[in-house]
């Protein structure tokens, strides 16, 4: 359960998401782990990148990243860290710190022993993608540790072989990879799969309309009819056709997958 952000984060919440996966035929088979438990894990990792010279502060506002980022970067992601904090003068990091401004910690990705200029993954669904590590952050402003790094240690912990997720996260791999490297993790799989869409082709997001499984059954949409249509995106049975998770895995082919998004039409929202 990602919850590191205890502010977005919350019990009903919780439970609301492990209810709906419980309604599409979807229970994990083993309990619930937690970031928001494992922190100390995450800190140790941070202490492990530091030791080996890979983690620097940065005292960067989220505006001022912003105003850099629409500079071009190369290979790097869009939205790539500049390194703006990577070669702090002294002067400098006193000067931050007289203002009472609170570093977060970033990964250093390139190194005179390790260049992360590109790094090659090798994906199930999207194919060859070749990708620049970034700067990512590691640990927040106010202490806490970040998705990048949080994932990645927990991958490792579960024995995780396989990563299933939306291709928006493609550009995050390398980054990733590279941690798994530094930290002596293994490597999964991935297989990045494309998004479901909006009609306007935005990322589908509740300002949408009826996107939870709650929304939708109060307009008498149930739980298995989404599980249908879900089925048929992926042409594994017809929309309107009585399925369960378990009946369709006979016929799931991950190869098949196609590599465009799915969009809704408005009069599926």
């Amino acid at each position: 359960m990602e919850d590191l952000d205890r502010v977005t984060s919350s019990v009903e919440h919780e439970a609301d998401q492990l209810l709906s996966l419980e309604l599409l035929g979807l229970v994990s088979d083993h309990e619930v782990v937690r970031q928001s438990q494992r922190f100390e894990r995450y800190a140790a990792a941070i202490t492990d990148l530091t030791a080996v010279g890979r983690v620097y502060p940065c005292y960067c506002t989220r505006s001022e990243i912003r105003m850099a980022a629409h500079a071009p970067h190369g290979a790097a992601p869009d939205g790539a860290y500049p390194g703006t904090c990577r070669r702090l003068t002294a002067s400098e990091l006193t000067t931050f710190e007289r203002e009472g401004r609170r570093p977060a910690l970033r990964l250093r990705a390139d190194s005179a022993t390790l260049d992360a200029a590109e790094l090659t993954v090798h994906d199930l669904v999207a194919g060859t993608y070749v990708g620049r590590a970034d700067d990512v952050v590691l640990q927040r402003n106010d202490g806490v540790p970040a998705y990048n790094l949080a994932v990645v240690v927990d991958d490792a912990a579960q024995g995780i072989t396989q990563v299933v997720r939306g291709d928006d996260l493609l550009e995050s791999t390398p980054s990733h990879m590279l941690l798994q490297r530094l930290l002596h993790l293994p490597t999964p799989q991935y297989a990045h799969v494309p998004l479901v869409l909006a009609p306007d082709a935005s990322r589908l997001a509740k300002r949408h309309g009826a996107v939870t499984l709650a929304d939708l059954a109060a307009r008498g949409v149930s739980a298995a009819q989404v599980l249908a249509r879900l089925g048929a995106s992926l042409g594994l049975c017809h929309e309107r056709e009585v399925v369960t998770a378990e009946s369709m895995l006979a016929g799931f082919e991950l190869s098949a997958i196609g590599r465009e998004p799915w969009t809704l039409t408005a009069s599926e929202l």
